[in-house]
């Protein structure tokens, strides 16, 4: 034994270099399984099969072999369970990121995290062990890319004895410096977290987080579970993550391959019904008026308004030297009945197509007898029938619709009398010159939105086999429309927080958002233990969320660490009283965020420029510091967040605005320290 350590300390050491052992076989056979996924690809392009299977075989090769090359390095194993005697046939389980095994049909060098055996990992208790003796976490070091000397530590409990506890690896982990995107918890998954994250695919589950309790984590990691124990439903249709804004994108973009799923789609809801450039900007009442739920309405009924049924007249169908009438009073009766039924735009279109093809087959069928199915063709395709339908359902797009109907008060009115009032009439109109046509319109974002109520009044869009919305309180009605659209299935993860609703139709009870997502009944799912916030900066922001008219429970939180500094100065002294803060918190490690209202940012930029402190964007993902709009830092956290003005971060939403909330958001950003620089009266 080496001088100064006990038997404890070698026994230990023992340990690790076992554990590091077992990662080094891991890393060889993960190699072994890489190069195999190659190969195989190789192999199956020569596979004997039709075309088609031949095809689908290669592509799921192909995608499988590119995943485990993409595969991000850094530890294989985050844990290990040590099962009671009778269970799990006496064996220990590392616990990964994904399964490694040597043979498809030999024991797992490591199981996958999302496997049913590895639930016991985060829901194991001293008095609940599920057949566990001892559960071992491992520690490694920042940064790590798995290898050997980056196995730093480890800590056990023994559940069979009692023992259950929270340890410093987890803490360490937990309180890590935030420097770079957005890290994966699934080392530091939580039992309340892990049951949503494994709830089944057709529960639709909200969650309203307080912040710092990890709920985008949650949301993700729901995604890679589902994509792991629904592989085929969810990847058929599609996993979306939607996202507040292209930066947090960004900040969660490598979660999902960290834990092995590189397929999904992170986007905006901006992004997804992006049929045109914004090029109008609407005022604030316009806009509100066409994120209500009753521009759906609106919208039904200017489309629908289209479809005459007594338009055609009588209607001739020739059939070689013979004529079939189809009556006007049969034809209104057939578009009449397909309207009752409101199918899709475009579906009742074509219905009533094949339902006067079907009419006048009838009576040939009665003087002729069977018709052939190029008989059939003939007459779908015949000029009159198609001149006929153009007249009673007229074929028509988004756009052909929205900008008649946002350009002419007398159209507005024959489609809003009795859902919109005069003076609502009049907000919505555009102002200026009408456009002639709608292919020289300017659109607004707002009239994205009703196009895209429009395209879904046409046709339903293709569904996603699943959709995880973050930020979810912020949307509006007919945005929750759009989501809803796209959900093949109706299976959603809805996150968000009520105290952070910042836009002008954010929500203020859930039952409101779900119910126009589609799912009145889902159950909401609290969040209030936050891992991020310390409690100083928590008890500072409760003090603020009294203020919010939204029945929300206060937060409280398990990092006792942390400060909380409030730094008045004179008016004119705050850009210098920043560039204080900042050089204070660079004497600490971690991220720094200066976080202030939009019109201050460049000012700040410039004073921290002058003062030779190199500041980045919010978009600057690794950047030691950044100076960040109070707009778009939703979502982001920095180790220090240095909270700029809270006075002119709340007024700059505007009166009646959600200024406070603004406010909420940015204080809650801090996951170490919290330094609140004002010139000006604080709001709280």
């Amino acid at each position: 034994m080496l001088a100064g350590m006990t038997s404890t300390d070698t026994a230990l050491q023992r340990a690790l270099d076992r554990e590091r052992a077992h990662h080094d076989r891991c890393r060889t056979v993960l190699a072994a399984m890489v190069e195999g996924a190659q190969e195989h690809v190789v192999t199956g392009e020569d596979v004997s099969a039709s075309g088609a299977d031949a095809e689908v075989l290669g592509y799921r090769l192909r995608s499988r072999a590119k995943e485990m090359r993409e595969l991000p390095a850094g530890p294989l194993f985050f844990g290990r369970l040590d099962f009671a005697e009778g269970e799990e046939g006496e064996r220990a389980l590392h616990i990964g990121r994904l399964r490694i095994t040597e043979h498809p049909a030999a024991p797992p060098l490591v199981v996958d995290w999302r496997a049913p055996v590895s639930r016991a990992f985060y829901q194991a208790t001293a008095g609940d062990p599920r057949g566990v003796a001892v559960r071992r976490r491992f520690g490694w070091a920042p940064g790590s890319r798995g290898e050997r000397a980056d196995l730093t530590g480890m800590e056990d409990e023994h559940l069979a004895r009692g023992e259950s506890r929270a340890g410093a690896i987890v803490a360490r982990e937990i309180e890590r410096p935030r420097v770079g995107p957005m890290r994966d918890i699934a080392a530091t998954i939580q039992p309340e977290q892990d049951d949503l994250v494994r709830a089944g695919l057709g529960t639709t589950v909200c969650v309203q987080g307080a912040p710092g309790t990890g709920k985008t984590a949650v949301g993700l990691h729901r995604a890679a579970y589902l994509l792991y124990t629904h592989p085929q439903r969810v990847q058929r249709g599609g996993l979306l993550i939607l996202g507040p804004n292209p930066t947090f994108l960004s900040y969660i973009a490598e979660v999902l391959p960290a834990l092995g799923e590189s397929g999904v789609r992170q986007s905006t809801l901006a992004r997804e019904i992006a049929r045109h450039p914004v090029t109008r900007t609407d005022d604030a009442r316009a806009a509100a008026l066409k994120h209500d739920a009753r521009a759906a309405e609106v919208l039904r009924r200017a489309l629908y308004a289209r479809v005459d049924p007594g338009a055609a007249g009588d209607l001739t169908v020739p059939d070689g030297f013979y004529r079939w009438r189809v009556p006007a009073e049969a034809l209104a009766r057939i578009v009449a009945d397909v309207r009752r039924e409101q199918p899709p735009y475009t579906v009742g279109r074509e219905r009533v197509r094949a339902r006067i093809v079907r009419y006048v087959q009838e009576r040939a069928e009665r003087r002729a007898g069977p018709r052939t199915s190029a008989w059939l063709r003939r007459v779908e395709r015949a000029r009159p029938v198609g001149a006929a339908l153009d007249a009673v359902w007229p074929r028509v797009c988004p756009e052909e619709v929205l900008a008649p109907l946002l350009g002419d008060p007398d159209e507005l009115a024959g489609a809003a009398d009795g859902v919109l009032d005069d003076d609502e009439q009049r907000a919505l109109l555009w102002t200026g010159r009408a456009p002639r046509s709608w292919k020289s319109a300017r659109w607004s974002a707002a009239d994205l939105v009703l196009l895209d109520e429009l395209a879904g009044l046409l046709e339903h869009p293709e569904g996603y086999g699943h959709i995880v919305v973050d930020e979810a309180q912020d949307l509006s009605p007919m945005e929750c429309r759009a989501i809803a659209r796209r959900s093949a299935f109706g299976s959603l993860t809805v996150l968000g927080d009520l105290a952070q609703g910042t836009t002008p139709w954010a929500a203020r009870s859930w039952r409101t958002v779900l119910a126009h997502l589609g799912r009145p009944d889902a159950a909401v799912v609290p969040l209030t233990t936050g891992f991020r916030v310390p409690k100083k900066v928590v008890g500072l922001t409760n003090r603020l969320l009294e203020r919010l008219d939204v029945d929300v429970p206060a937060a409280r939180s398990l990092r006792g660490d942390g400060e909380l500094t409030l730094r008045g100065c004179a008016p004119g002294a705050v850009p210098e009283t920043v560039v204080d803060a900042v050089r204070h918190a660079l004497a600490r490690e971690g991220s720094v965020g200066v976080v202030a209202a939009d019109p201050d940012v460049p000012g700040l930029r410039a004073a921290l420029d002058a003062a030779g402190i190199a500041a980045a964007g919010p978009e600057a993902l690794g950047a030691r510091v950044a100076v960040v709009p109070a707009s778009v830092v939703k979502g982001l956290e920095y180790d220090h967040v240095v909270a700029v003005e809270p006075a002119a971060i709340a007024a700059a939403e505007g009166p009646g605005g959600r200024g406070l909330n603004r406010l909420y958001v940015v204080l809650t950003r801090a996951v170490s320290r919290l330094d609140v620089v004002h010139g000006r009266p604080l709001p709280f």
